[in-house]
């Protein structure tokens, strides 16, 4: 286990380093300094003779990073990093590139926003060369990489990475340095009701709550089971287990199911626990033959499916 995690470190790496090359970090550029907590941030490469393009630029000159995904920002942790900033200084550069105006954003828009509460006139900025595609990127790992970012905003960066460079879920997780599977569940949110999605960024419910929710059929299903999770304040296994009961039919009873042994039911509670969608398993008077049925509700659905059970997705077919 071990060395499967150590491999997918250096794929990360590799996620970082596709983005400019040659590399280094803006940590090298500041090896001795030591973050504030409140102030830590993803790490981002940064070309060597650009170490030395450090400057203070107007804040006013400096315009926001039009692919920042992020629309919810906790205004008391915006004010608390103002204080540090009025106490300390910015610590770590923001990052931004030439623009026709000015500058604009690459990452950092935490410490931008919290030095204009401040009432800085200046800010140390790294001056770097980026194409569209390299400042979403960018301000997407930037992003992923924080722990407050909810799963709608999260969703949000992938979907508009994929659409604005017409790459495959494959290509996206080679071109980052994740796994393929992360960016689908997130993705597969956008499919759920507007009312859900508030829910979700709102943080009433967690990412584990959403994807069990997802595994019902319909909409309405879902907003009923999510009101009720969110009114109840159930637990993520808790919503799972009425996820279970619809989908194996023991919250209603279905046709024939009298006539099924517990050991076929049991088996059918632990595959739509294990795959996420209603599956049924049919067997011939003397069990000997049979069939299993399982059910997917959309082509995303089925690409997902597949996954867990180790055939190739449609993408790649």
């Amino acid at each position: 286990m071990a060395i499967k995690k150590k491999e997918k470190q250096k794929h990360l790496g590799r996620g970082l380093e596709s983005l400019l090359s040659p590399i280094t970090t803006v940590r090298d550029a500041y090896a001795n300094r030591r973050l504030p907590e409140n102030e830590k941030e993803a790490n981002f490469p940064a070309d060597k003779e650009l170490k030395n393009s450090l400057q203070e630029i107007s804040l006013e000159a400096i315009s926001p990073n039009p692919y920042q995904a992020r629309t919810v920002w906790d205004q008391q942790e915006l004010d608390n990093l103002a204080e540090s900033i009025k106490a300390n200084g910015v610590i770590q550069p923001i990052i931004v590139r030439p623009a026709a105006d000015g500058f604009e954003l690459i990452a950092g828009e935490r410490r931008f926003r919290a030095a204009k509460l401040a009432s800085l006139k200046t800010i140390p900025a790294l001056v770097r060369q980026a194409t569209d595609q390299q400042l979403l990127e960018l301000s997407l790992i930037e992003n992923i990489h924080r722990a407050d970012i909810n799963p709608i905003e999260r969703a949000k960066c992938y979907q508009s990475y994929l659409s604005t460079f017409s790459l495959t879920q494959a290509q996206a997780a080679e071109r980052l340095g994740e796994d393929r599977s992360v960016i689908a569940n997130y993705l597969r949110l956008m499919d759920l009701p507007d009312v859900i999605k508030k829910m979700l960024a709102h943080r009433q419910l967690t990412m584990g709550h959403a994807r069990a929710i997802l595994a019902l059929p319909t909409e309405e299903l879902r907003r009923k089971l999510a009101n009720r999770a969110m009114a109840g304040r159930l637990s993520v296994r808790e919503v799972e287990r009425l996820v279970r009961r619809y989908l194996t039919g023991t919250s209603q009873p279905r046709k024939n199911d009298h006539t099924k042994p517990p050991h076929i039911l049991d088996l059918e509670n632990k595959l739509c626990t294990q795959l996420g969608t209603k599956v049924s398993i049919e067997t011939r008077k003397k069990g000997h033959r049979g069939k299993i049925i399982i059910e997917f509700y959309s082509l995303d659905e089925f690409d997902r499916i597949a996954e867990k059970i180790g055939l190739e997705s449609l993408e790649r077919v």
